[in-house]
């Protein structure tokens, strides 16, 4: 049975599962790590979701603000031997439930052309692809994506 607690960039699970992402990324992104490290700092995130299971951090996903109405979801990972469990697509969910709570129209999103996995999630959930926004603007491997949420009434 899987727990999802909301919190913040402080968790220490939720600091542990970043640093295990990190490693992963170097590893996928190569030379381009450097680039894409620098936008994913972690302080001040005020919007966390960590998953448990059995009690042990095995996923979490984070989302800061990017416009008025709309979040840049970040920090998205899952253990690798928990994997192909929906963790993720639960941890997104959660996520994008949240936003709405907060009464955000949309998230949007950037993943890499070496992550296919998290780019079938993406597209799985609702995700289309979009322009490259922002800083990933002229980045090849880029991929940046966006989805209307539910504002619950």
């Amino acid at each position: 049975m899987n727990r999802f607690k909301r919190t913040d960039s402080a968790n220490n699970d939720f600091r542990f599962l970043v640093s295990l992402l990190d490693q992963e990324l170097a590893f996928r992104d190569g030379e381009e790590h450097a680039f894409y490290d620098q936008f994913n700092k972690i302080e001040s995130i005020k919007n966390v979701i960590v998953a448990y299971a059995d009690e042990k951090p095995v996923g979490c996903g984070a989302f800061k603000n990017y416009t008025t109405d709309g979040v840049e979801i970040k920090r998205m990972f899952v253990l690798p031997e928990h994997r192909g469990k929906g963790i993720a697509a639960q941890i997104l969910q959660k996520l994008e439930e949240w936003a709405g709570e907060l009464k955000n129209k949309s998230c949007i999103l950037e993943t890499g052309k070496k992550q296919p996995e998290a780019i079938a999630l993406y597209r799985k959930s609702g995700y289309k692809i979009i322009p490259n926004y922002g800083q990933y603007e002229n980045v090849e491997n880029s991929v940046c994506m966006e989805k209307r949420i539910k504002i619950p009434t």
